[in-house]
């Protein structure tokens, strides 16, 4: 379990590092983005990676990896979101921003942590294609519980889905970084 911590913090530092570059070029633009946006975006960003697995092929000279480290980072960015809400302009500093993306990456090692131990890493076992399907599982779950506007019977939150998404993305990420 140690490497997969290790591997864990090493896919989330490359996710920072460009979340960091991104955020000296454009600010935190991405404040004015509700929930349902950010949801939104993630879909894409899993839908492209299904159709590239899907199809064997991309047009565009970026492939899934690229696709896995901006769910990372909607995800949290979706969880940012729903503890501040929505702004009407870019209202966090570089360094807050950062320290929020730190904040959520942890709750998300965290998590994982402790499914990991439960499940005995499983998802070493299974297919970078499976996480894809999972994560828009998990999108179309937060679909509808953004369409209750969060009033569920039984089920986790918004939140508990961007945190299995993040997951699920890294270990796809994982997975193509350091092979099965």
């Amino acid at each position: 379990m140690k490497d997969t911590k290790t591997q864990f913090e090493h896919v989330i530092g490359i996710c920072r590092d460009l979340f960091a570059k991104k955020l000296h070029d454009y600010g935190a633009a991405w404040r004015i983005m509700r929930p349902s946006s950010v949801t939104d975006q993630i879909f894409i960003k899993a839908n492209r990676i299904r159709s590239i697995e899907t199809k064997g092929v991309a047009l565009i000279n970026e492939g899934v990896k690229g696709e896995f480290m901006a769910i990372v980072n909607y995800g949290i960015i979706g969880l940012i979101q729903l503890e501040l809400g929505y702004a009407e302009v870019d209202d966090l500093t570089e360094e807050q921003a950062l320290q929020l993306y730190d904040k959520y990456a942890k709750q998300a090692l965290e998590l994982m942590l402790a499914k990991n131990h439960d499940y005995d890493e499983a998802w070493r076992s299974m297919r970078v294609s499976s996480y894809t399907d999972l994560i828009l599982m998990k999108i179309y779950r937060t679909k509808q519980i953004e369409s209750l506007h969060g009033e569920t019977l039984v089920s986790e939150g918004i939140d508990a889905n961007y945190v299995d998404m993040i997951n699920y993305s890294v270990f796809g990420l994982i997975k193509l970084e350091f092979g099965e």
